[in-house]
C-alpha cells in the first residue's frame, strides 16, 4: 500500500454546481474511509480547494477511485496536486 496526496482545486464560478453534488461526493468519500482507502479529506476555510490523502495499492488504484468520485463527472473540480507521499511520522 502507499499513501497518496490530492489536492483540488475549485473554480468559484462552480460553487452552486459543486454544492448540489456535495452530498454526493461526501457519502462516495465515507465509503472509502470505511473501506480503508481514505485516511483523510477535508476542504480549505477559504473554499478555493480540498486535501485528501489516500491509502491504496497504486496510482492506478486512485486514479480509479478518483474517476468514481462524483466530483469527476460534474467537473467541479481541478486535479492541483497528485503526489505518492511518505510521511515522516506514521498517520494513527
Amino acid at each position: 500500500m502507499a499513501l497518496y496526496v490530492v489536492q483540488l482545486r475549485f473554480d468559484p464560478a462552480d460553487t452552486d454546481r459543486r454544492l448540489e453534488v456535495r452530498p454526493a461526493h461526501r457519502e462516495y468519500l465515507t465509503e472509502l474511509k470505511e473501506a480503508g482507502k481514505l485516511v483523510t479529506a477535508g476542504p480549505f476555510p477559504d473554499q478555493t480547494g480540498a486535501l485528501l490523502i489516500y491509502d491504496v495499492a497504486d496510482e492506478a488504484e486512485l486514479r480509479d477511485i478518483l474517476a468514481k468520485d462524483p466530483y469527476t463527472p460534474a467537473d467541479v473540480y481541478e486535479l492541483a496536486t497528485l503526489s505518492e507521499w511518505q510521511p515522516l511520522f506514521p498517520i494513527s
